[in-house]
């Protein structure tokens, strides 16, 4: 029955013959499960004839889920990960309905969704939320293959309007992203969910295109690899160039520093009491940083985007190692501003 309501829940229309045959059993019991799943408060419709069949139609209260093992202990995690989430609004939702999943989850799964949340650590990215009513709008438009048009912000700052045959959703880095087919620009294109507004549909179906290369999240990282930053950090690191390429991998570049083109970088950030020196990020490897003792080495430079200056002191965290900030002022003054925070809310004692 847990496969039948799962072919029913695509919203297609199934004939009886094709149901019968994907399950494997009689037509007698495919229609004894169709009836058990109308007790259940599922609004199963049927139509007789040579092509009758049946199809799950859309009901006014949400009927009980039958859910398999493996489906319910993903429900409890992926609530647990809702509550602190990117998304804006759901979090009192979520709450709740782990609540009440948590009442009648049989307790072998309860101690399975237990340990995934005990020895998991997700590590929240800085990131504008999103309006859950939104990303819910644009994923059913997705799924019944309906064109959307909606205003869009670009990189630029100009308004745009847009007619989008939407493809996929795809949450990288703490942003969301709408994958989908520009109709008035004739290609793919990929749009930031907290620069899009008032999504609407159109009524007008689309058969759905192949994306590129297949896979959506794939297409996304390029984008946001390809797309020029407006605003670029350079940073000395005091610490093995090889090392911090490591951690910050592909989000920047690191090149060894040569102490000639600067005379005071073979000093520790933070010790030069120069205008942009963002001062030490720290000393230890921390989360899997570069690490070091600042003055045992000379610094290495690393580029990168600085669009988002939160993002931007992040990479710099996790790379846990000395640090001077040489631009933009604006990075510079906002690691200030995090530590002025940090450092009222942790007084010595």
């Amino acid at each position: 029955m847990l496969r039948l309501l799962g072919l029913l829940q695509t919203h297609r229309y199934w004939t009886g013959v094709e149901l019968a045959d994907r399950l494997e059993v009689s037509a007698r019991t495919l229609r004894r499960d169709v009836d058990r799943l109308r007790e259940l408060g599922y609004p199963v419709l049927a139509s007789r004839g040579v092509a009758g069949g049946y199809q799950l139609k859309a009901g006014a209260a949400v009927p009980p889920l039958l859910l398999d093992d493996e489906e319910a202990v993903a429900i409890v995690v992926g609530l647990r990960a809702a509550v602190a989430g990117s998304v804006a609004g759901v979090e009192e939702a979520a709450v709740r309905a782990l609540a009440k999943v948590a009442q009648v989850i049989p307790r072998r799964l309860r101690h399975r969704a237990d340990a995934l949340g005990a020895y998991t650590v997700p590590v929240p990215v800085g990131g504008p939320a999103v309006d859950a009513g939104m990303l819910t709008a644009i994923a059913l438009a997705a799924r019944a293959e309906e064109r959307l048009r909606f205003g869009y912000t670009d990189r630029e700052g100009a308004a745009t309007h847009r007619h989008v045959e939407p493809h996929r959703l795809v949450s990288l880095s703490g942003r969301w992203y709408l994958v989908g087919f520009d109709v008035d620009r004739s290609g793919w294109r990929t749009f930031r969910l907290d620069r899009i507004t008032e999504p609407l549909t159109t009524g007008g179906r689309f058969r759905p295109r192949e994306l590129p290369g297949g896979d959506a999240a794939a297409f996304v990282r390029a984008a946001v690899r390809s797309a020029p930053a407006r605003r670029q950090a350079e940073v000395l690191i005091w610490a093995p160039a090889d090392q911090v390429a490591r951690v910050v991998g592909r989000w920047a570049a690191v090149e060894p520093w040569d102490p000639a083109k600067r005379g005071d970088a073979t000093r520790p950030a933070g010790t030069s009491g120069k205008t942009g020196t963002a001062g030490r990020a720290g000393t230890g490897s921390g989360g899997g940083g570069a690490g070091g003792e600042p003055g045992d080495r000379g610094p290495c430079r690393l580029r990168m985007g600085a669009d988002d200056p939160a993002w931007a002191m992040l990479l710099l965290a996790r790379v846990g190692a000395p640090f001077e900030v040489l631009g933009p002022p604006e990075l510079a003054e906002h690691i200030r501003a995090v530590g002025r925070l940090f450092t009222t809310a942790a007084p010595p004692g």
